[in-house]
């Protein structure tokens, strides 16, 4: 599928796009709020910019993506892989990144208030000035991470009961950027 195919369809109220192959898609600016991109490949995807707010894109590859000032406001990013990715200044409250993999990403200024981050892995990872007001980490090793200046007010630290084994992205082979 190209770009303009899933825009063109978007725009005619269709929203479900599981397992979308989208390597590389240009998206800049886009809304894409409350589509269905679960398992879709957006590695190396421009979405800077855009709108994913509502969006479900649980188990998806976005690896070394670029989501600068995105709005992941309430995503469902459970167990997405986002290693290498860029999300400066990204909105991501109130999302659940349960289980996801963020290895080697770029959060800084990210605000993720209320955020659920619990069983993620940050090896790598710049949360730099972010905001992770009253957010979830339980299970989550934040000593791998980049925290300078993190708002970690209220943070949830225990690990949820009804937690289930994350399926983990370590099969990816990522050579950086």
């Amino acid at each position: 599928m190209n770009t303009q195919e899933l825009l063109s369809r978007y725009a005619s109220k269709e929203i479900d796009f599981t397992q979308a192959s989208l390597h590389q898609a240009s998206l800049d600016g886009a809304d894409l709020s409350r589509i269905n991109l679960k398992r879709a490949d957006l590695s190396g995807a421009d979405l800077n910019k855009a709108d994913l707010s509502g969006a479900c894109l649980e188990e998806a590859n976005l690896t070394d993506a670029e989501l600068n000032g995105a709005n992941l406001v309430g995503a469902n990013l459970v167990e997405i892989n986002l290693i290498g990715a860029e999300l400066i200044g990204a909105n991501l409250s109130s999302a659940d990144l349960s289980g996801a993999d963020l290895r080697c990403a770029n959060l800084h200024q990210a605000n993720l208030r209320g955020a659920n981050l619990c069983h993620v892995d940050l090896n790598g990872a710049d949360l730099s000035g972010a905001d992770l007001t009253n957010a979830k980490l339980g299970g989550t090793d934040v000593s791998v991470a980049d925290l300078t200046g993190t708002n970690l007010k209220g943070v949830d630290w225990k690990k949820p009961e009804n937690s289930h084994a994350y399926t983990s992205h370590h099969w990816v082979t990522w050579a950086g950027k």
